[in-house]
């Protein structure tokens, strides 16, 4: 039988490496549906409950793999349902491909059913590179171009495909003007400043006495070199989101998550040194960085569009983190104070004891910070964490402790709803023989990650290992949205819009054959998790917790807990029990003024 254009399709993308799909079927992606699955020895698709649900998997997938993500969907609403996943990818610099159906060749500019103007609507998610097939000896280089753009610009990219053409014989672009002979391979290169501009940078980092380090997602796998950096200029160093992972909390001089999901010694050693070395970073809270003026800086970026966006580095060093600081090192003086790491070990030393202060706090019934406490020296080794946004996003950042060889990550830049889930499936699927536990609101549970635990059940006879935990905060509140508007609009709660419906989530994991642990007892949380992790099947636990414990960042303005109070004076629902949780928080806080 002769080769079809669906069929060279995987073939191509075969060639380039790809193994894995996440997806939804449709009738406007028939042909590529079938020949997948004449194929399926040599691809795993992962049947989705979303097409939203793939692209964040695609997402998850390249960061957690290092591999190009991959997503498939039908046309029209199936399109259209990637959007967000794909933005999570685009906003956080990930290599994902997009593959969607069209409508036939005949219909469109008709008004079809089905018919969107895909080159529209993937103009900014896609803006890199999106191929829209018309022939078939057009595929090879469309294909070849999606995939080599993705990986070598870290972009999404789109590849559009009418339902007529994907049945059609594929043919090899024809010998003559026109057409176009493109090949297989990509390796990434080796890029390093020049060596005057990193001894400009040398000069910078020489002359601090107090250098801070911000360590983001650009680090991964140079984990090594950052610690060589770090004890060579005697900094300290704190964590973006994305980098939570880089380095390990055991280490004195690491001083956690920064900014409004950060810790206090984060906080200070921004507000303390004289020097800034931003390694791979797009954190994006300036007020959290050195005042303007304050301190010298030195950042580090693969992306050139990333430097000096926000604070005003000296030096702005375009390079791979790994390959510039090796170059970097043979140029820097070996501090030998340790005054500034003492102050450093201090300000974590103590914030520590302010962090289990807060998680024992008495809550009614359960302090969501414990939860996060408990787990935290229960980890095993190598685990992979995933959190969704929301409040939960909070105590991932600050109470959960990352030991050498774990990994973790959320979605970043979009900071969307609804990605713990399936970030954590798609972890699982790139590492079968390692414990994943995701962490995850009740407002996100009830939006997808209900419906993609209906994946896990699909799939997770295949992992050799079936630790896979869902802890599940459920105070019935869309509870970071609520802190929002009470902290930074000084509005009441509205029950209206944030109030969520309390659903036995335990016992829908019981009713699809899982684990199901409930916990509203916080003495009972250490016991729970380590029921969870050793059940040798997948586990939800559900925890009934306190929407009046706030989620207070590193240190509380004076124009915040005036709103604060205001929203109180306003009426809150839930004013007494409020007033109540944030006091017993605010007495382990901070005040700063303005």
């Amino acid at each position: 039988m002769s080769q079809t254009v669906s069929h060279f399709v995987w073939e191509r993308l075969h060639e380039w490496g790809v193994r894995r799909i996440f997806g939804f079927p449709g009738d406007g992606i028939n042909g590529l549906v079938g020949a997948l699955d004449e194929m399926k020895d040599k691809f795993d698709f992962v049947q989705v409950r979303h097409e939203e649900m793939a692209a964040f998997m695609a997402s998850a997938h390249a960061k957690f793999t290092g591999e190009l993500g991959v997503c498939l969907a039908t046309s029209g609403p199936g399109a259209s349902h990637l959007l967000t996943g794909l933005y999570d990818a685009r906003m956080d610099h990930m290599p994902v491909l997009a593959i969607v159906g069209q409508q036939a060749r005949t219909a469109i500019g008709a008004h079809y059913q089905q018919e969107l103007d895909m080159t529209s609507m993937f103009k900014d998610v896609a803006g890199a590179f999106t191929g829209y097939a018309m022939v078939p000896a057009q595929v090879r280089h469309l294909v070849d171009r999606a995939v080599r753009i993705a990986k070598g610009r870290n972009r999404v990219t789109a590849l559009v495909f009418p339902n007529d053409l994907q049945e059609k014989k594929y043919t090899e672009p024809p010998r003559k003007h026109g057409a176009v002979f493109s090949g297989i391979g990509y390796s990434r290169p080796q890029i390093a400043p020049a060596p005057a501009d990193l001894e400009r940078a040398a000069e910078v980092l020489n002359a601090g006495g107090k250098v801070a380090m911000l360590v983001g997602a650009g680090c991964k796998g140079a984990t090594d070199q950052v610690i060589a950096i770090a004890d060579k200029l005697g900094a300290g160093a704190a964590k973006a989101l994305l980098g939570k992972d880089v380095l390990s909390d055991d280490l004195p001089w690491v001083t956690g998550s920064i900014g409004l999901l950060g810790t206090k010694p984060s906080w200070d050693l921004m507000k303390e040194c004289d020097t800034l070395l931003t390694l791979g970073s797009g954190f994006p809270y300036s007020e959290f960085l050195p005042e303007e003026g304050q301190a010298r800086g030195v950042q580090v970026d693969i992306e050139p569009e990333m430097l000096s966006i926000r604070f005003p580095h000296d030096v702005n060093l375009q390079g791979d983190v790994a390959l510039t600081i090796e170059a970097l090192l043979p140029l820097l003086e070996q501090k030998t104070d340790t005054g500034w790491r003492d102050d450093i070990r201090g300000w974590k030393e103590d914030w520590e004891e302010t962090l289990r202060d807060r998680a024992m706090v008495s809550a009614d019934p359960v302090n969501p910070q414990r939860i996060f406490t408990e787990l935290s020296p229960r980890l095993p080794e190598r685990a992979i964490i995933t959190s969704d946004s929301g409040s939960a996003a909070n105590w991932y950042a600050r109470d959960l402790k990352f030991r050498s060889g774990m990994m973790g990550s959320l979605s970043g830049g979009l900071a969307s709803m609804g990605a713990g889930v399936p970030y954590a499936i798609a972890a699982k699927f790139g590492y079968p023989d390692r414990p994943v536990i995701a962490l995850v609101g009740d407002g996100a549970m009830q939006m997808n990650g209900m419906a993609e635990l209906i994946t896990v059940k699909k799939y997770h006879d295949k992992w050799p290992n079936q630790t896979f935990v869902v802890c599940v905060l459920n105070n019935q509140d869309l509870n970071q949205v609520t802190w929002e508007q009470r902290v930074m609009e000084g509005n009441p709660k509205s029950a209206t819009t944030q109030r969520v419906p309390d659903i036995p989530y335990h016992k829908f994991a019981e009713l699809i054959g899982f684990e199901g642990i409930f916990v509203d007892d916080p003495e009972q949380l250490g016991a729970a998790w380590e029921r969870a992790l050793s059940s040798g099947r997948p586990t939800l636990i559900e925890v009934k917790c306190d929407p009046e414990v706030p989620p207070l960042p590193p240190h509380i303005k004076f124009a915040q807990a005036k709103a604060f109070m205001t929203a109180a004076v306003q009426g809150d629902p839930n004013e007494e029990s409020m007033i109540m949780g944030s006091v017993k928080q605010v007495l382990s806080s901070v005040m700063a003024d303005d």
